[in-house]
């Protein structure tokens, strides 16, 4: 047990340690100050700019920052799924592998594009080299980038700056941050026993049988598992994701990817400190995700480590929770791996969500209704700061003081774009698709555990696309083509696949989009509104009592809004297996 413990420990200090450091350095990237890079790269950015056609001072409002946005994923999004379609026929194809359905290549490349990543398809058996390169890695990248400039963006107008320019800051997210870190990750990963090949499948005879042939399918992983991780991507080169030992082999690579999933979101909080000139506020922001990251751990580790009670009763002894899970990871680093890619919307996997206690499946739920521990790519930061503002009417109307948030008054556009923001959009895209799936189960839903663990699954598919998160409890029917599953009632039910490729669409298109639109809109709005002075009236925020305050606002805002899906499901759980029925 001490052990575990350990290994979470030493995981967090080394996030800890290389926040300031990295926060520092993507601050200095977005005010366009010097790096060491800029010999090498201002060069290359310059051409870029010249065949976007944008200038690197040209900034743009809330709407065309938007839009530009909305353009170039459209396009993009053209691009991968004709990539997908005809990869029978495009280069980079050793094995052959024909286009998936076309619903499933519609969702797929909407899960991407969004940096959601939710897999309907086994990664080895469904893509060729060529799309999961030229598609699928290529807009992790871009995808990544995206809600990076938003991010810096909404802290751009939060901090009373214009918004900048799409273009630049996508080039300049992928030139200065991820691209480089990518180069020395792909490395080192290799190094750890990750495989980079073009060679095809490895064919050999099986040791039970010299006459049955076994393949072993392999690719160019280790340039994948990089950008996966550190653009919160998620999406994995093989089925089982960061459980396969050719994505993810043993302890030193397992440790590499939790600190590139943590390494963007809780940077990015001290890059905000920098750009606001209050560093103070910063670090009891960080704090305040940070304990409650550390409890959401504890919580999850201890019911992997207790296990199942009715399995330790047959086994005559306590027991931890292996089931679903890799024993070179054990329930310590399962435990931390899962609500560090729920909390950070990075959606990778080392264990079976769907496997774990209801502790786990309460936290992951949770991390994704919330998205603030840590949040998305970029935008989980402007969410976080979203619920500042939140805070700060509230608070301001119990002490009769006027909201102001950085000098900027807090009026009926910024509280209405934040509360429309966190407490209506979120809810919708998943309460509404889920709603349907769960009328029809036998139809639609494909549900492959009774009770409230299947109607867990249900919500937890949905939740996952509109946080832009892309795990699963997995046991649905949702890739093609779909095999008859067992009902809730026990009964077979139709192909569901089609209906979940095309419903979860709305989840990933609600989740991201609108989101995007209304933080744009907000730090726009925040930009052109004139600083007052400090007073011995005003409300600070960069105060311990603050702070406080606005992680209650966030716990009762994410309880009263998801709370009685969360009973429903791993809560009614945990009650069904402590009276021994589990």
């Amino acid at each position: 047990m001490l052990e575990g413990w350990i290994q979470i420990v030493l995981t967090l200090l080394i996030v800890v340690a290389l926040t300031p450091l990295f926060g520092r350095y993507m601050a200095r990237v977005y005010l366009e100050e010097s790096t060491f890079l800029d010999p090498i790269l201002n060069a290359v950015e310059r051409v870029l700019y010249a065949l976007v056609g944008v200038k690197s001072k040209e900034n743009m409002t809330g709407w065309q920052y938007g839009r530009a946005i909305l353009y170039s994923n459209v396009v993009m999004g053209l691009l991968i799924f004709f990539i997908i379609m005809n990869q029978g026929w495009l280069p980079l194809n050793p094995t052959g592998i024909n286009a998936p359905t076309w619903d499933t290549v519609l969702h797929t490349t909407i899960s991407f594009i969004t940096n959601t990543n939710q897999q309907h398809y086994s990664g080895e058996t469904y893509m060729s080299y060529g799309s999961q390169m030229w598609g699928l890695g290529y807009h992790m990248f871009t995808s990544a980038a995206t809600g990076l400039a938003v991010g810096i963006a909404f802290i751009r107008g939060l901090t009373g700056r214009s918004l900048g320019n799409f273009y630049v800051d996508l080039i300049r997210s992928i030139t200065r941050i991820l691209l480089p870190i990518c180069i020395v990750g792909g490395i080192v990963l290799m190094a750890a026993g990750v495989p980079e090949t073009l060679g095809g499948a490895v064919v050999f005879p099986t040791l039970e049988n010299p006459n049955i042939s076994q393949a072993i399918a392999r690719g160019p992983v280790a340039h994948f598992e990089i950008i996966k991780q550190l653009g919160e991507n998620g999406g994995g080169f093989f089925a089982i994701n960061s459980a396969h030992p050719f994505e993810n082999p043993n302890g030193f690579s397992n440790l590499i990817q939790i600190v590139a999933m943590l390494s963007i979101p809780t940077s990015l909080i001290y890059t905000y400190g920098l750009f606001a000139n209050n560093t103070k506020q910063a670090w009891l922001v960080y704090g305040m995700v940070g304990v409650l990251y550390v409890i959401f751990i504890i919580v999850t580790a201890v019911g992997e480590y207790n296990g199942n009670p009715a399995v330790n009763a047959l086994l005559g002894s306590q027991q931890a929770n292996l089931e679903g899970k890799e024993v070179r990871f054990g329930w310590a680093q399962s435990a931390l791996f899962a609500v560090s890619t729920t909390g950070t919307m990075c959606g990778a996997v080392n264990s079976l969500h769907d496997s774990f206690m209801p502790n786990g499946g309460f936290i992951t739920l949770s991390n994704m209704f919330l998205q603030i521990i840590w949040g998305g790519q970029g935008t989980g930061t402007a969410y976080l700061f979203a619920y500042l503002i939140l805070a700060v009417f509230a608070t301001g109307l119990m002490v009769g003081r006027t909201p102001e948030f950085l000098g900027r008054k807090i009026e009926k556009r910024e509280v209405v774009l934040a509360s429309f923001l966190i407490l209506l959009v979120h809810p919708i895209a998943i309460m509404i698709p889920a709603g349907i799936a769960l009328a029809f189960p036998d139809q639609l839903s494909g549900i492959s555990n009774p009770g409230f663990h299947g109607f867990a699954q249900v919500i937890y598919e949905y939740a996952s696309a509109a946080a832009n998160n892309g795990s699963g409890f997995e046991g649905l029917g949702d890739s093609q083509p779909s095999p008859l599953a067992m009902s809730a009632t026990g009964t077979k039910t139709t192909a569901t696949a089609l209906w979940w490729n095309l419903s979860t669409c709305f989840s990933l298109i609600a989740g991201r989009y609108i989101p995007i639109l209304g933080l744009l809109f907000l730090a726009d709005s925040m930009s052109r509104k004139q600083a007052v002075p400090y007073t011995t009236g005003t409300l600070r925020t960069d105060t311990g009592l603050f702070t406080g305050v606005t992680a209650g606002v966030i716990l009762i805002l994410g309880a009263l809004t998801f709370f009685p899906v969360l009973a429903l499901g791993p809560i009614g759980e945990a009650f069904f297996i402590a009276k021994g029925m589990g």
